[in-house]
Order: structure tokens, then sequence, then C-alpha cells
């Protein structure tokens, strides 16, 4: 008999396909649909599948008496509560590493697009505007580059600059000894000194807002940040008015607060380029996410050690 799943994420057809010939798939989109399942089949659902964004709180774990498994797609697993987890000897595992090179291809999209303006000017274009009546956009190359979080997509998004002649410094909570690039203790240091800085640490309480006005102005009138780690981490209100006062040069965000609701203080905004959280989307990341669910599932009811233990 085929352990039973509990999914609370949206999963395209070849993916649920995917779950399952190897599980039996309950899913649960919403609050009454996760009422009904916990309701009905609380008594058989042995792992969930489900993201940073959704993830799953202490009284759906309390109501799952034979749960043994928490997945996360994807790196994420901030609403996880891991503490409730943790108290009932639940494992809790995530898709780390999977969509790695997906999101930093994604950060460098949104740089290029944010630097070069290339939206608007996408959109000029269409509308007939020729160059000589659009502002100059500055040089890519040659500039530096902050990393806030030197971790595998943080790694990865410094390796890709390096091809544009790009200078890195990073900060992390500590120096990382195997990185080549200049370590800053602070993130204020680290912004006065670069002309990027990309937003790759981890969500959650301790770095809400880690992004605020005094960061922004640090970085300065020539300065544009992305961010593809977690909304919470930038003071949306800050961004919107540095942004409209010039404060910084522009921002690409795939990632933002009060999500999926666009932000209201950015939208109008021609310095901002917006995504909406796509950024470790794509079929081959999915595809690799969720063979890491799989992985790990099989390997945890055969009494193995999981792949990616959170």
């Amino acid at each position: 008999m085929l352990t039973t799943v509990l999914v609370l994420i949206p999963l395209q057809t070849e993916s649920h396909a995917t779950v399952s010939r190897a599980f039996n798939v309950i899913t649960a989109l919403d609050q009454p649909a996760l009422d009904t399942a916990l309701t009905h089949h609380a008594d058989k659902i042995r792992a969930v599948l489900t993201n940073g964004t959704v993830g799953i709180d202490a009284s759906a774990i309390a109501r799952l008496p034979k749960l043994e498994l928490i997945g996360a797609l994807g790196a994420g697993y901030e609403n996880i509560d891991r503490e409730a987890a943790k108290a009932r000897g639940i494992e809790v595992v995530n898709g780390t590493g999977t969509n790695d090179d997906c999101v930093a291809d994604h950060a460098f999209a949104l740089l290029l697009g944010v630097v070069r303006q290339i939206p608007a000017l996408d959109q000029a274009c269409r509308q007939g505007v020729w160059r000589d009546d659009l502002p100059f956009q500055p040089n890519f190359s040659g500039k530096k580059l902050g990393v806030i979080g030197l971790g595998n997509i943080g790694k990865k998004v410094a390796k890709r600059a390096l091809g544009f002649d790009i200078e890195i410094g990073y900060h992390n909570r500590r120096p990382n000894t195997d990185a080549p690039y200049t370590y800053f203790d602070s993130v204020i240091a680290l912004a006065e000194w670069a002309d990027y800085l990309v937003i790759a640490t981890p969500g959650g309480a301790g770095t809400k807002h880690l992004i605020n006005a005094g960061v922004l102005a640090a970085l300065g009138s020539h300065g544009f940040l992305v961010n593809v780690a977690r909304g919470s981490v930038v003071d949306t209100a800050a961004l919107a008015d540095a942004l409209e006062r010039g404060v910084i040069a522009g921002a690409g965000l795939d990632v933002y607060e009060g999500e999926p609701a666009p932000p209201a203080l950015l939208i109008d905004s021609k310095r901002v380029v917006l995504t909406p959280h796509v950024g470790g989307r794509s079929p081959e990341a999915v595809a690799a996410s969720v063979q890491m669910f799989i992985d790990n599932a099989t390997c945890h009811f055969a009494g193995i050690p999981v792949l990616t233990p959170v």
C-alpha cells in the first residue's frame, strides 16, 4: 500500500503525476480543503508536501497523529512550524540545491533589466520612441556587487558576476573561509561599498527588514537592489520612499511583502522591475525539487537518513 502524502501547494500536471506514482496523494490547496482532509484522512497521512510560503502550522501538525515527514518544495521553509515538528520527532526536509541555478539566473536577469532599464526601453520602443529621446543607462560591467547571504545561491550569483568583470563582496553572519571574495561584517558596510546589492539570505524573523532605510541610504543614488530571497527581508515602505526620492537608482524584486498581491507602493514606480516570485521556477528546477522530495520520503520510510534535512 502506498504511503499517503498531503499536498498543500499547487503542482503542475506532470509533477502531480510524478508524486502520485510514488504516493497516495491528498491535495488541499485552501483552508476548507485542509479542514476536510484533516477531518477525514488524518489517521493515514504520514507526510506533507508544502513550501516556504504556505508552510504548515502547529495546529495542523497537531491534527495529524501519524505524521512523520514534512517536505518543502524548494529551499525555503520559513512558515513550517519546525518547533512543533521537532517536539513530535517529525523530520523536516527541503529541496535545497534543486533550483539554485534558476534563482541565480533570475537574479541576474533582474539586475541587468533594472540597470539597463530593459522593460522601460521595451515599452518606449513599442510606442515609437527613438533612442535620442531617452536617457542613457549606465554600463553594467566593471562594478561592485555585494551579496547578502553567500550560500549556494549567493555563490552562484557571485560566479555569474565574474563574467562581467565585477568585483565581489559579501556579508554573512560569519566569514566563509572558502570564499575568495571580500567579507564585510555588516550590511551597512557592504552597501556603502557596493554598486549592486543582491539579497540571497534566508527569510524569517532573524532577517525581517534587514534592508531598511539606513541600508538603502548607504547603497546610494547610483546603487541598485535585487531581492530573490524573501519579501520580508526588505522594508517595502522604506524601499518605496527611497525609489521615489532617488535615494537609490533602482530595484529588481522577485519577492515582496504581502505576496501574492502585488506591492501597491511599488507598482507605479519606473525605477523597479517586478516579477511574481518565479525565480526558482522552471521545468527543470521543479522536476528536480519534486524528485528530491520523493527521494527524501523514500529514504525516510525505508529507515535511511534523509538527503536534505532542515
